[in-house]
């Protein structure tokens, strides 16, 4: 972006005219021996000025050129912020979505927990027949895959919304098993701080 705008300053500068300032200095002589003389001594000081009179619309044309490139730059950039923005937003939501959908599907899962130890019970008084046991199993394991696949999503949403939000951290800066299990007491959290 930076650059972009840097050239259309350059290009609006061909619009002025180029001022040089020179100097030339040295020692002229016809003899060696009057070379060091004061008067063997001579100096240049001056300005030179020179300015294009007609290019055919060339410099406004360039600048032109810059110009709809530093838009081109800027449109890119923008879509890059909406995108990420955006990113942010729908992984944020999925996770929020996903975590309350993991409730519920552990919920669910504790009345199929339930509904198996009652079909069970019913089976083995004579109530009921094995079928019933099976269809229990059944749903308690159909409930217990889905709450694997959610957790699965949910995991895989925080994982694109730490990506999302810039990432950088690498498995060195991550946490051992026997760090994250270990139990967090009030002074170990003050002693961070």
């Amino acid at each position: 972006m930076a650059s972009a705008n840097a050239q259309i300053g350059i290009a609006t500068a061909a619009f002025y005219p180029d001022l040089t300032l020179s100097a030339q200095g040295g020692l002229e002589s016809s003899a060696i021996k009057s070379l060091f003389n004061a008067s063997s001594r001579f100096w240049s000081v001056g300005p030179s000025v020179s300015e294009t009179l007609f290019d055919a619309g060339l410099r406004r044309a360039t600048v032109n050129q810059f110009v709809a490139l530093y838009n081109a730059n800027m449109a890119g950039y923008r879509q890059t912020v909406l995108n990420a923005v955006q990113q942010v937003e729908d992984n944020m939501a999925a996770v929020r979505i996903l975590s309350k959908q993991i409730q519920q599907q552990q919920d669910a899962e504790k009345s199929a927990e339930r509904y198996l130890e009652l079909a069970q019970a019913r089976y083995e008084t004579g109530v009921d027949q094995y079928l019933n046991v099976l269809v229990a199993q059944t749903t308690l394991l159909s409930d217990q895959q889905q709450l694997a696949n959610l957790r699965t999503q949910a995991m895989t949403a925080s994982v694109q919304l730490i990506e999302a939000l810039g990432g950088g951290w690498d498995r060195s800066q991550l946490p051992t098993a026997a760090q994250v299990s270990e139990k967090v007491t009030k002074a170990a959290i003050e002693s961070q701080k």
